[in-house]
């Protein structure tokens, strides 16, 4: 289980590099081509438009992120969950469980004897 929750953090830190040195990509290569044609100003590099990317994050996104709107998800969510009776919380978890590939409840025995 602990192999999984890494290959996955793996695979979103390889993604945000990706998406990083793309969007860094196409912010040298959209200066390039309309700064200096428009403004007169100077070409950049790579790094410089990644610095430009962090700058522009600061100055017109902040450092809170973005607002979070599953809020009123959660409390509509709490609100049924508080509303279920015992028996219908444990037929939901069990649908999530099988919906997201977990094989059981935990506490429970595995119905499948090759399982540990």
């Amino acid at each position: 289980m602990k192999q999984r929750w890494i290959v996955r953090v793996l695979k979103i830190a390889a993604i945000g590099i990706a998406a990083l040195g793309v969007f860094g990509f196409v912010v040298m290569s959209l200066w390039n081509w309309l700064a200096p044609a428009v403004f007169g100003a100077r070409t950049i590099s790579f790094w410089q438009a990644l610095g430009i990317l962090v700058l522009s994050r600061i100055l017109f996104g902040g450092f809170r992120g973005r607002p979070r709107h599953s809020d009123h998800w959660r409390r509509r969510m709490k609100a049924r969950w508080e509303a279920m009776t015992p028996e219908e919380r444990e037929k939901f978890r069990q649908g999530m469980a099988g919906r997201w590939g977990c094989h059981g409840v935990p506490g429970e025995e595995s119905a499948d004897p090759g399982r540990a």
